[in-house]
């Protein structure tokens, strides 16, 4: 009798699971097989779930009409440029609260939690100005600068966790041999927190990429246009151009699928050792 009741709970967990999975993939789906059917085919009732004809016209339209190559290619140096600066400055930041003995280190955790959380929305009239009398509107460091400024602290409270899990004997021992604070940093410490640097790096990666508000408000010229604004302007007046949108989404989240797969080894760990060892 227990044995049926343990097969049953198993059941009934692996159905869960299985409808848990059908209901996230089931909108990716339906974006990737609608990018490769004919306008015809999309407005047919009821839908089919085979694209017939299979066409890459939308993908073509995409690229060739709507300058979707130029936005891609600004997504992509925006988010690189960003997610590399971010590292940089959270690996710095993040040893420091971690090794050094500063003063109120509590609240100034709680204070970059409390930052990271903040609306892009609150301060996007000043920054706007900001970037107005600047000269910088319509350029790459419109938006290179605020997401560094908005993701770092995210990025700093996910490496310092897992900077805090490393044994400071590595620190001393580097310290006997001459090493410096940053040669026992960037030799010594960094190699051992790959997977903190990869979740913080990932994490900065997508939300780069994904931030529609300031690439909407900072950067209205389409050499600058980023990916996520160039797809919501995909529709005009009067038509929704429905295939070519599901493309462009299609080619938008490749980059992120390809990373999350290639570095779920070490995102996983970093979180889960800052999770054990914070």
């Amino acid at each position: 009798m227990r044995k049926t009741n343990q097969v049953f709970r198993k059941s009934i967990g692996y159905i869960v699971l299985v409808l848990m999975l059908l209901i996230i993939i089931a909108p990716f789906f339906w974006m990737v097989d609608t990018s490769f059917k004919s306008n015809l085919d999309i407005g047919n009732f009821p839908p089919s779930f085979i694209p017939h004809p299979f066409t890459f016209y939308h993908y073509i339209r995409a690229f060739s009409f709507y300058n979707f190559g130029i936005y891609f290619r600004n997504s992509v140096v925006i988010s690189i440029v960003a997610t590399i600066v971010v590292l940089i400055l959270a690996s710095l930041a993040s040893y420091a609260i971690a090794r050094l003995p500063i003063r109120g280190k509590a609240p100034l955790m709680v204070m970059l939690l409390a930052i990271s959380t903040f609306p892009e929305v609150a301060v996007i009239s000043p920054l706007f100005l900001i970037m107005k009398n600047l000269n910088w509107l319509n350029s790459y460091q419109s938006l290179i600068i605020p997401y560094v400024a908005f993701n770092l602290p995210f990025a700093i409270w996910v490496m310092r966790t897992y900077f805090a899990g490393i044994p400071k004997e590595l620190d001393e021992a580097a310290r006997v041999d001459g090493a410096g604070i940053m040669t026992t940093l960037f030799r010594v410490i960094m190699p051992l927190a790959t997977p903190g640097l990869f979740t913080g790096g990932v994490f900065t990666f997508v939300a780069c990429w994904t931030e529609f508000l300031f690439a909407l408000v900072f950067n209205s010229s389409t050499n600058y246009r980023t990916i996520s604004v160039g797809i919501a302007l995909f529709s005009g007046q009067f038509t929704i151009p429905y295939g070519t949108i599901f493309a462009g989404s299609t080619v938008a989240v490749l980059p992120i699928v390809i990373l999350v797969l290639i570095f779920q080894k070490w995102v996983v760990a970093g979180l889960t050792a800052g999770a054990v060892k914070g």
